[in-house]
């Protein structure tokens, strides 16, 4: 069920956090990012000061939408590694779990092949922690845990904001 809300608790955060750490030493990388594909970033690590993460979260997510797009004309159901190589810094962008997103920021210091075998095993290390998280939030909508607000009705939010 990919409609499930993922809800990330401090204990999930802090897993995929040494994911993305251990990601950047052993590829050597400037920064990683995890983002959704609604355009949110979710963690970070690495040298990520003066990069306005707020972009680059949204134009990351609106990329793997265009491209998925072009993907679907030519009979692919998506491109899950995007590779953009810069003068100075190279992007290299997976799809984990097929609803998040892993950015590395790279120079000269590492190399493609380098930052893909790193990648992929933080990949998979990320989706199964992801999968885990989608377990339990399916497990919470069927036990009746649901969201934490649809217990509120409108008589309640009158009632709070009344005099």
């Amino acid at each position: 069920m990919m409609d499930t809300q993922l809800v990330m608790y401090e204990e999930d955060f802090k897993r995929i956090l040494a994911v993305i750490q251990r990601l950047v030493r052993d590829a050597n990388a400037k920064g990683v990012f995890v983002v959704d594909k609604n355009g949110q970033l979710i963690a970070e690590a690495g040298e990520v000061r003066g990069i306005d993460t707020t972009s680059l979260a949204s134009l990351t997510a609106g990329s793997i939408a265009a491209t998925g797009g072009l993907a679907k004309l030519i009979g692919e159901e998506d491109f899950p590694v995007h590779f953009h190589q810069g003068a100075r810094d190279n992007l290299h962008i997976t799809i984990v779990a097929k609803r998040m997103i892993l950015v590395v920021i790279f120079d000269d210091r590492s190399s493609l092949g380098l930052v893909r075998l790193r990648v992929k095993k933080a990949g998979t290390e990320m989706g199964k922690i992801f999968e885990e998280i989608q377990k339990k939030a399916e497990a919470d909508q069927a036990g009746g845990g649901g969201s934490p607000f649809s217990e509120i009705t409108d008589d309640d939010i009158d009632n709070l904001f009344s005099d």
